[in-house]
């Protein structure tokens, strides 16, 4: 067994113990995990439950799980339940209850009007496209708006409208009253509220403005107490704005903004927009489509929490972006699955073998191990019989220079039984091969032949007694490192045509008929492979997807 990969640096966590050591931080670390339900999780988020979690576990605290539902048009309670689904399976659980943002909406109405009281905010008629001009850019400073002078009382009767009712969407909205000069554009009155008639999947019409997510964040961590808000690195810029929030206003605590680096794989999309845009388009059969890197798609193609939570602990966190080898990834699925997978044969392209000089009538049981590093885990048994299917794939017309399988007049061993010699070869009328007439040595059970050498091992199964199953064989999705990268192509462009190969009509080992519904395999001389439950009831048969090879081999 391999060694058990080594934990890579986590600065927040250097950051935090330090603040401990030194008396800095006494009170319980709290954290939060602040999805947006309008898509379901992927490999990115993964990464963030983990530290999360991870920090609130390692300090004896607290981690949250809030949804930031502030934006009920892209938003439903089937991505709420996803991403529940996606925290517990990873293995963790949240403090208390589940939290909404939208809990506090009527304390960040409060609070709004708490900032417009003291002149902090103002209720803003500029259009969208007005906004953004007077707004300026990088290089020239915004300018006020002609509304940013209206009275307090002005601005908290046209707020209270806004709440009411009596404006269309984007005719009004509330800005904070910052600084149009700012060299930090998030800081030139940004938008607090904007008017939105959609239907809340939690309040229902109770609302018709809805709090921004520069403002909602900050308030609603530090309702729940949290010490600790943790954050990718986009959120750096906007990181003035949190604190500018929690310092005009009169909540219980002041919350400590960090941001870490997001996780960038190659060959792989994480931007919730553009997996969106796979499902939608019909690229991939859902969002758990097991091509996809969501955390559902990854399930389904046979991804462990242990994986993921290991990977997670490999590339660690820190301040400095970068692009992570999604080899690093499938390295944690191989070395987990190697671990808990028990062993079975299944031939993924049958190519019939009849041994000619083995009875009909006759079969016999072999005695496999279910894994040959754990003794433990007992053996399984296997049938010989006078008909087998090997792969096409072990055997060759001509046999290549280290040729480790079939050929004509070659003998091989078939793993776990005899060793058999090929003496003729069946066509069809199109000349395709259809069956090989062999002889098996009756005296190689267990033992080497006398006077010769077998030319290699492969698997097999019997005709007669195993199970024909479909299998789907995953690969990348896209064939390009970074797919969507190219500003003036399409990641569509990138698509691995290869992604999915359909094998149909494999044939597996007799107990393979109902397998366990959460047990990985390793198929021998082949790769892992997961049972998915969902296109078996369809196809009437078992269907198994591949989750990685055995080794490394991309672009080998």
């Amino acid at each position: 067994m391999s060694a058990e990969p080594k934990k890579a640096h986590n600065f927040i966590q250097s950051l935090i113990e330090d603040a401990v050591a030194k008396g800095a931080h006494t009170a319980t670390v709290v954290t939060r995990f602040p999805p947006e339900p309008n898509g379901y999780l992927h490999v990115g988020h993964a990464k963030a439950i983990c530290l999360n979690f991870g920090i609130a576990n390692t300090f004896g605290g607290e981690c949250n799980l809030r949804f930031d539902d502030t934006n009920p048009e892209k938003e439903s309670q089937e991505y709420i339940n996803a991403i529940k689904a996606d925290v517990e399976w990873l293995g963790y659980q949240w403090q208390g209850k589940v939290h909404f943002a939208s809990d506090y909406f009527d304390a960040l109405y409060n609070f709004a009007e708490e900032l417009i009281e003291r002149g902090n905010a103002y209720v803003c008629a500029l259009s969208a496209d007005e906004m953004a001009d007077y707004r300026g850019s990088l290089k020239e400073p915004g300018r006020n708006s002609p509304y940013r002078e209206r009275a307090v009382e002005e601005n908290l009767k046209l707020f209270r409208q806004m709440r009411d009712g009596n404006f269309q969407n984007g005719e009004m909205v509330l800005r904070a009253k910052i600084d149009m000069t700012s060299p930090n554009i998030n800081m030139r009155d940004p938008i607090l509220y904007r008017i939105r008639y959609a239907e809340h999947h939690q309040t229902g019409n109770k609302w018709c403005i809805y709090p921004m997510y520069d403002y909602t964040h900050p308030i609603s961590d530090a309702l729940e107490g949290v010490t600790h808000s943790l954050c990718t690195l986009e959120f750096e810029d906007h990181r003035p704005l949190y604190d500018w929030v929690l310092d005009n206003i009169s909540v219980p605590c002041h919350p400590r903004q960090i941001e870490f680096a997001r996780l960038n794989l190659n060959y792989t999309i994480t931007s919730k927009r553009k997996l969106r845009r796979l499902v939608d388009e019909r690229i991939v059969d859902g969002w758990d489509d097991p091509r996809m890197p969501t955390i559902s798609g990854l399930r389904r193609r046979g991804y462990t929490p242990e994986s993921l939570r290991t990977f997670c602990d490999m590339i660690g966190v820190n301040k400095a972006g970068g692009t992570v080898d999604v080899g690093m990834l499938e390295f944690a699925i191989r070395e987990d699955l190697n671990i808990r997978s028990p062993r079975a044969m299944c031939v993924m392209r049958p190519l019939k073998v009849t041994l000619t000089n083995y009875p009909a009538d006759k079969t016999e049981t072999l005695v496999l191990p279910v894994h040959p590093q754990n003794p433990d885990m007992g053996s399984r048994e296997v049938t010989w019989s006078q008909t087998l299917f090997i792969d096409r794939e072990d055997f060759a017309l001509e046999a290549p220079r280290k040729w480790k399988r079939l050929a004509p007049d070659q003998a091989v061993r078939l793993r776990g039984g005899y060793v058999m010699t090929c003496r003729e070869i069946i066509r069809d009328q199109s000349g395709e091969i259809v069956e090989l007439k062999c002889e098996y040595d009756e005296n190689t059970l267990g033992v080497n032949p006398e006077g010769y050498k077998p030319n290699g091992v492969i698997h097999w199964v019997s005709a007669t007694n195993s199970v024909e199953c479909d299998i789907n064989v995953y690969d990348r999705l896209f064939n390009a490192e970074t797919p969507d990268s190219d500003k003036e192509g399409d990641m569509l462009d990138h698509l691995n045509p290869q992604s999915l190969v359909v094998l149909k009509g494999a044939r597996a080992e007799r107990n393979l008929a109902s397998p366990a519904s959460d047990l990985p395999y390793q198929f021998e001389r082949e790769g892992y492979f997961f049972f998915d439950q969902k296109l078996t009831e369809n196809a009437g048969k078992p269907v198994f997807n591949r989750t990685v090879t055995l080794r490394d081999s991309w672009g080998k």
